[in-house]
């Protein structure tokens, strides 16, 4: 399948999920109140962040399949594919138990929650550990089904998972009420139903002999040799991304963190372009680095180039319509709270779309570990910055400290790429 075809499927595969959100996303927040819905993203974010227990395995099987099968070694798949899942199944039960033992207290201290939302918060996020180790093992499975380069099933699926995830929550309030119990638990209901597709599509891939492959040390150690680097990444990376929202919430209170979040989410699903495209260059550029560097350098700048012509001329128009949109989309009030944050966002969007392309192609020659070393510098200055912008600035500031550490995230990306001859 081509990269052009790929890069399509994974386009439709997040797109789609953005269209529904569009739509749930007023609904929700006018029945169920900010506050609610500002803890709902968190929960999101937490289920998000706490698959980085998959200890980068997802990653790690993309890259080992696809160069596997770029040799001919198919016969070493089923070894390699079950090593990966059994200990993705182990490490996201390890991710569950945490955020179980912790939900009270951030329900009752971290998070700053008003008192009449504590005991629902405490509960959904009970609830919400029950889908860590489902994420976990399905990112497993996905990272196999990108290794064969399987786009189209991959993202039918992750269609179907956008969509519960925006779509269950709006169906629970209309059919069960205004319960956050209740949002939380029809999404942890989609997540079992989606790792039951995605264990039935990597079924169908592999050889027919598979069961006779078995959980192998010297898989484990070449996957960890990826993944363990990747980790660090996988841990930094999405706290980096997320820190945020839970510092606005403990300092500005949790009322006021879905002006933040909203915008957040919507804006950074303009990086569908690249993330769609550095998806599916993954593996093919895994494989052609393998076989002619010169071809993968050319395919690397071709795809540099393609992503900034595209989001620079998007990410101006968000910035010039910030205050225009968000009234039209959520109301006077929301724009005129949260259009300069957007305004702000559209150029970390550029920036951290651009960052993609190189970051996969790093990653794809199967150096883990310098990205994860960038962003263990990157959190030692993203930290403070975060903490100093808003004091000055306030939930404004978050805006400006993520924009800036995405352009410095680039720009040494760029030139470890250069440094690799790309």
């Amino acid at each position: 399948m081509s990269l052009r075809r790929n890069t399509l499927w994974n386009l439709a595969g997040t797109g789609f999920p953005l269209v529904l959100g569009a739509v749930t996303i007023p609904y929700l927040i006018k029945e169920v109140g900010v506050e609610a819905f500002g803890i709902l993203t968190i929960v999101w974010a937490l289920i998000g962040y706490f698959s980085l227990f998959d200890f980068g395995l997802g990653r790690a099987l993309t890259q080992q399949v696809a160069a596997a099968r770029s040799t001919g070694s198919d016969a070493s798949l089923p070894s390699l594919v079950k090593t990966g899942l059994w200990f993705t199944a182990v490490t996201g039960l390890l991710g569950g138990l945490i955020l179980g033992l912790t939900s009270e207290r951030l329900a009752l201290d971290w998070l700053n929650v008003s008192i009449s939302l504590q005991p629902s918060t405490a509960n959904a996020l009970l609830i919400a550990a029950i889908g860590i180790p489902l994420t976990t093992v399905t990112t497993g499975l996905r990272g196999i089904l990108e290794g064969y380069e399987d786009f189209r099933v991959v993202n039918l699926l992750r269609m179907c998972l956008g969509a519960a995830n925006f779509g269950l929550p709006a169906l629970s309030v209309m059919f069960l009420g205004k319960s956050l119990v209740w949002m939380v638990a029809s999404l942890i209901a989609a997540r079992v139903l989606m790792l039951a597709a995605h264990a039935w599509e990597v079924h169908k891939k592999l050889p027919t002999d598979s069961a006779l492959g078995g959980v192998s040390k010297e898989k484990m150690r070449q996957l960890l040799s990826f993944g363990a680097w990747m980790t660090v990444s996988n841990i930094i990376s999405p706290l980096m991304v997320t820190a945020d929202r839970f510092v606005i919430s403990g300092a500005l209170g949790a009322s006021v963190v879905a002006y933040y979040t909203v915008p957040f989410e919507a804006l950074i699903r303009v990086l569908v372009l690249p993330a769609a495209l550095t998806a599916a260059l993954f593996p093919r550029i895994a494989t052609v680095m393998k076989i002619n560097p010169s071809e993968a350098k050319i395919l690397y700048r071709k795809c540099l180039a393609t992503v900034a012509g595209v989001l620079l001329p998007v990410c101006i128009l968000i910035a010039v319509g910030s205050r225009w949109g968000l009234h039209l989309w959520l109301g006077q009030d929301f724009a005129d709270k949260s259009w300069a944050i957007v305004s702000v966002m559209a150029l970390g969007l550029l920036l951290n779309g651009m960052a993609h392309v190189p970051f996969a192609a790093i990653q794809a020659g199967g150096d883990s570990r310098t990205t994860a070393y960038l962003h263990l510098i990157e959190l030692l200055f993203y930290a403070p910055l975060l903490f100093f912008c808003m004091k000055t600035f306030g939930i404004l500031g978050a805006a400006i400290a993520w924009t800036i550490r995405v352009g410095m995230d680039l720009l040494a990306l760029l030139l470890i790429c250069k440094r690799n001859k790309l």
